[in-house]
């Protein structure tokens, strides 16, 4: 008889042999290279693949133990919640949106504020939650971002803000706008304080938030390949119907035109911050001399 037509036995498994099944989640594959990592080393080195370098989206919960030194972060204004002052419905509530995203991120709303170190500095910091809502800017982030700023003064340290958001909220409308130049006047303050403001745009930093505090820092940093600018660039592409450069909007392409100072890994972001803050506040600066 032919080989193939053989019937075909099913192999026998050992008393001792099992079905063997990977757990999900086990290994993560890099967006840059497709290299695949175990996840845990993949977490431990920051979500930044140890291959080609690529930097891929990282919780805030995970970024602030990144940033922020071991057991000195205090978490604050956590009672702020967004209303609904314009009671906006479009496919759903505001109200249902917000209640959804606050089951999703884990957070009262897109951005965590409070005191902590960073390198051993003292600092009054903030970081946008990306998870919620994109990290768009609504009335209760606007008050956050400001109450971070104000805190700096009060407390006469200097402050750090880690922004990733797609803007302002829409669905606060003129509310949601009105933050750009709140928050802009409470950096006006710092800057009256004499007081050092590190700008830390991540990937996307964008709209609102782009157009105000975030490029507003003493010293801004990107990560690399971040996007950062005010509209995206198919918008200007498609508005302009001019073909665009390339990496346009990407942060090393915003240090070569001057529109940050550095780009920085996350790998080395905490210790270039501490030594960034050491650094300005070691440089004498009157209240009035920090003027323009």
């Amino acid at each position: 008889m032919a080989w193939w037509r053989r019937k075909k036995e099913p192999l026998e498994r050992g008393k001792g042999d099992q079905k063997v099944s990977v757990p999900r989640g086990l290994w993560s594959k890099c967006d840059g290279c497709g290299e695949i990592t175990y996840t845990d080393e993949f977490v431990q080195n920051l979500r930044v693949c140890p291959v080609c370098g690529h930097h891929h989206p990282m919780p805030t919960h995970e970024r602030i133990a990144a940033m922020i030194d071991p057991e000195t972060w205090e978490l604050l204004d956590t009672e702020l919640r967004s209303g609904d002052p314009l009671q906006f419905e479009d496919k759903k509530t505001y109200k249902s949106r917000i209640a959804k995203a606050e089951r999703n991120a884990g957070s009262g709303d897109a951005f965590a504020s409070g005191i902590g170190n960073i390198d051993g500095v003292p600092v009054s910091a903030g970081f946008f939650v990306f998870e919620f809502m994109g990290g768009s800017m609504g009335s209760v982030v606007g008050e956050k971002v400001t109450r971070v700023i104000e805190r700096g003064v009060e407390l006469k340290r200097p402050v750090v803000l880690f922004s990733a958001s797609g803007g302002a909220r829409m669905q606060e409308g003129i509310l949601s706008l009105m933050q750009m130049a709140k928050t802009s006047a409470a950096r006006g303050r710092l800057r009256d304080a004499g007081l050092p403001y590190i700008s830390v745009c991540l990937h996307p930093t964008t709209g609102g938030v782009a157009a105000s505090f975030a490029m507003l820092g003493d010293i801004i940093l990107t990560e690399p390949r971040a996007l950062v600018g005010f509209a995206g660039p198919r918008v200007i592409q498609q508005t302009i119907g001019q073909e665009l450069p390339e990496g346009f909007q990407r942060a090393e392409f915003l240090l070569e035109h001057g529109m940050v100072d550095r780009v920085v890994s996350r790998l080395e972001l905490r210790e270039h911050i501490g030594a960034l803050l050491r650094l300005l506040q070691n440089t004498p600066r009157r209240a009035e001399e920090a003027r323009p």
